[in-house]
């Protein structure tokens, strides 16, 4: 059950062949990946300018994550964070696991720009209204 777990951990679910249709049907338009791309680089590039100096996150080469340092343990950083400012971040340690020196997730948190562009920019300064006040 162990290498299950483990093989389960990072292989994730087989999709129904219904799902799997649909999906390759929505996945033939290119249209909007273009412009789903044109949205990220708009969230990233607001986001960072406005994380640069407080928590500093890398621009990732793909996906639609970033990546922070905390200040504070990764579950008190996001605990404050949506108790005091509305607003939800993944404490890095649920992400990963402990390989003998430490969890590579620990004390940082993962933010996803998924929500409309207004909605990063706005999370974005009340997670430095924050770390002004820790």
């Amino acid at each position: 059950m162990e290498k299950f777990l483990l093989y389960r951990t990072y292989h994730g679910c087989a999709l129904p062949p219904a799902t799997q249709t649909a999906s390759a049907a929505a996945w033939s338009d290119e249209a909007h990946v273009v412009a789903n791309r044109a949205l990220y680089r708009q969230k990233f590039e607001r986001v960072l300018a406005l994380l640069s100096d407080t928590l500093a996150p890398q621009k990732p080469q793909a996906g639609f994550y970033l990546w922070a340092k905390t200040p504070i343990s990764d579950t008190e950083f996001a605990r404050r964070l949506y108790a005091e400012q509305n607003v939800t971040v993944l404490p890095g340690q649920f992400l990963a696991r402990d390989h003998g020196n430490g969890n590579p997730g620990e004390n940082r948190v993962r933010m996803a720009l998924v929500a409309p562009l207004d909605e990063c920019v706005d999370a974005a300064a009340r997670i430095n209204s924050l770390l002004a006040v820790l």
